[in-house]
């Protein structure tokens, strides 16, 4: 485990105190506010300590951003338990994990726990969301636009986010399922907006880090079953045919997303100790599994768990027609 930019940022830090914002400006509509969000989260240098709270754990993370000649620069931090990071330099993610090799992907964006609305197309997202304005409120220390990012179907989750009105950094991200009650929030403890956090940040253009892992290319699997219905906004990510590790029994597997959030469908072969029907839901996250005929289906998503079950009821298998239900929806 490496441990860079400690000392030298917790010194920004302490130097530097966030602008303060006047609520007395006036509000933008709340979709200007939410691309001023998108852009400042993308351009700005800024350091942001937050916790994430779930319905039984408190984790506490650092989260450094800035984009220097061009190329973006990221570090985010546990701040409890094992150490933990992930480090961002342009199109290049590194990992740090306890119990594991550490490694590098080619990507420009980092698979950690910050608020998924940031970065996330929001002209793309205007079609399947509605923005409301919630006025303002005061979080962090700051005054902050209060937004609620709602699912015009009813079909999937919603946030309320707070947005700094002078830096339009996120402060606080509630996901709230569809009765309004919230499963996880993004809280900010405290944070800096300044271009010495870039300064730092660019000494990981210097930093040893693991090579980059050559994955071989995936071709996409021509699979044997179809989805009749999804929500609209869900597009496909990827599909693939596969054997688990331990059993090598076959599967078969899907991946949609809308921009703000995800989900697979898993389909594998039916056998005598495959549980007819199962749901489980933890926090954010649904499980919804059921046979139809001989086969087992499985969606896991960050969706409500009606939503899971009727993508997991339109299922329809090309050679077993006789097991399709049916299930009015769109095709992806």
């Amino acid at each position: 485990m490496i441990k860079i930019l400690v000392g030298a940022v917790t010194l920004v830090s302490l130097l530097l105190m966030p602008i303060q914002a006047s609520a007395e400006e006036p509000i933008a509509s709340a979709e200007a506010l939410l691309h001023q969000m998108d852009e400042a989260s993308r351009d700005l240098s800024y350091e942001l300590s937050y916790i994430l709270i779930k319905k039984n754990s408190i984790e506490p993370l650092r989260y450094r951003h800035a984009v220097e000649d061009g190329k973006t620069y990221a570090h985010l931090i546990y701040l409890s338990g094992p150490p933990r990071e992930v480090i961002q330099r342009g199109r290049e993610v590194s990992y740090f994990e306890p119990g594991l090799d550490p490694f590098t992907i080619d990507s420009n964006k980092m698979v950690a726990p910050l608020p998924p609305v940031m970065k996330t197309n929001i002209h793309e997202l205007s079609d399947f969301y509605d923005f409301i304005s919630m006025g303002r409120a005061r979080e962090a220390g700051v005054a902050c636009d209060v937004i609620r990012v709602a699912p015009k179907d009813g079909t999937r989750y919603s946030y309320l986010l707070w947005v700094d009105t002078r830096s339009h950094l996120v402060m606080r991200a509630d996901l709230l399922d569809r009765d309004g009650e919230p499963l996880e929030q993004y809280r900010a403890v405290s944070y800096v907006v300044n271009p010495k956090v870039g300064e730092v940040l660019k000494n990981l253009s210097t930093v040893d880090l693991p090579a980059v892992v050559q994955l071989p290319p995936q071709p996409q699997a021509d699979l044997g079953w179809s989805v009749n219905w999804l929500p609209q906004g869900f597009e496909s990510v990827s599909r693939n045919r596969h054997r688990l590790v331990l059993t090598e029994r076959p599967v078969e597997s899907k991946m949609y997303s809308d921009g703000l959030f995800s989900l697979s469908i898993y389909v594998s072969d039916a056998d005598n100790y495959t549980v007819r029907e199962q749901l489980v839901r933890q926090g954010r996250r649904t499980l919804h599994s059921h046979v139809l005929g001989d086969k087992e289906v499985t969606v896991v998503g960050d969706i409500p768990p009606a939503t899971a079950r009727r993508i997991a009821e339109s299922i329809s298998f090309v050679d077993s027609p006789a097991v399709s239900p049916a299930v009015e929806g769109t095709k992806p």
